[in-house]
């Protein structure tokens, strides 16, 4: 017996510009490739921010759109929708929904439809809510990058990217940010936050409250255990107990393009989830928006390994 039996689709995710019965290029493909291909036929691309352009056959998103948003290669999107590829990781599904900007109840669909076990509320959640990911769409010319409840970086805006560099890998612990400030900053770029002892003691606090309120959540065990071996400054904060808050605080950026940026970071929250919400902004008339606003129009393929923090 599957673990997973099929799942009826909600008629919502259903295309009904279609004939019944018209599955276009879609012969083969399992449950999941036909929710995939819906849920992308349905997403205009004005939502996501790519422009609409010409010659689109249908109204939605191509799959390199797709690909390119969720960090995918598109022959991957392709096996996906064709089921030639059926056991997608969280990881993948995760990035999946935030491209395809799927509300909780889908996301747990698509979850149900790969046959992967929906996360609980017992684990640190990766989700961005479908309203957080538009406002952040919307914010096209501030820097923005999400953290979860562990400080693992979820998703981030192309200005983001323009100013720091395309993030490492997300294997090990790469993408997270308490790594980076007491182990190893990614290579080529500014740290996401400042390494100052203020700072280093919210981040221990942030993950002892995080340990508290998901004591199961494997990752976060590996990861607070790692930080305690590989840095005696995190073992001391740890065993301490110290309480620590996030404060805004002042970053300069040294560009290899644009050259200095003295920016304002400040840390919001989103109401209803764990989420960090990093923006980095400038007095408007300063030289540094000037250059945030140069930088915003070379966009990331200008960028040549970024600076580094002074």
């Amino acid at each position: 017996m599957d673990q997973y039996p099929p799942q009826p689709v909600d008629p919502q995710y259903q295309d009904r510009t279609r004939p019944i019965g018209d599955t276009r290029e879609m012969t083969g493909a399992t449950g999941l490739g036909r929710a995939l291909h819906v849920w992308r036929d349905r997403t205009k691309p004005a939502e996501v921010g790519l422009p609409d352009g010409g010659g689109r056959r249908a109204p939605g998103l191509r799959r390199e759109e797709l690909a390119l948003l969720a960090g995918l290669s598109v022959d991957y999107i392709v096996r996906l929708e064709q089921g030639r590829s059926t056991n997608p990781s969280p990881q993948v599904l995760s990035a999946l929904a935030r491209a395809l900007r799927l509300a909780t109840a889908e996301r747990e669909h698509l979850f149900v439809l790969a046959g992967q076990a929906v996360p609980s509320a017992g684990q640190v959640s990766d989700h961005v809510p479908a309203g957080v990911q538009r406002l952040l769409d919307r914010l096209t010319s501030t820097p923005l990058s999400v953290y979860d409840a562990t400080w693992n970086l979820i998703t981030w805006n192309p200005l983001w990217a323009a100013l720091f560099g395309d993030p490492p890998p997300s294997r090990g612990f790469g993408r997270n940010a308490v790594w980076w400030s007491f182990v190893a900053p990614p290579a080529g770029y500014p740290q996401a936050v400042s390494r100052d002892t203020g700072h280093r003691a919210a981040f221990v606090s942030d993950l002892r409250a995080a340990s508290a309120r998901y004591p199961k959540d494997a990752g976060l065990t590996a990861l607070v255990d790692e930080l305690r071996t590989r840095s005696a400054d995190f073992a001391a904060l740890w065993d301490s107990g110290v309480v620590g808050v996030h404060e805004s605080l002042t970053k300069t950026v040294r560009h290899a393009s644009v050259g200095e940026l003295t920016l304002d970071c400040d840390i919001l929250a989103a109401l209803g989830t764990d989420l960090r919400i990093l923006a980095f902004s400038a007095a408007e008339g300063s030289e540094t928006a000037e250059r945030l606003r140069l930088l915003d129009v070379i966009g990331v393929q200008a960028l040549t390994g970024a600076g580094t923090d002074r």
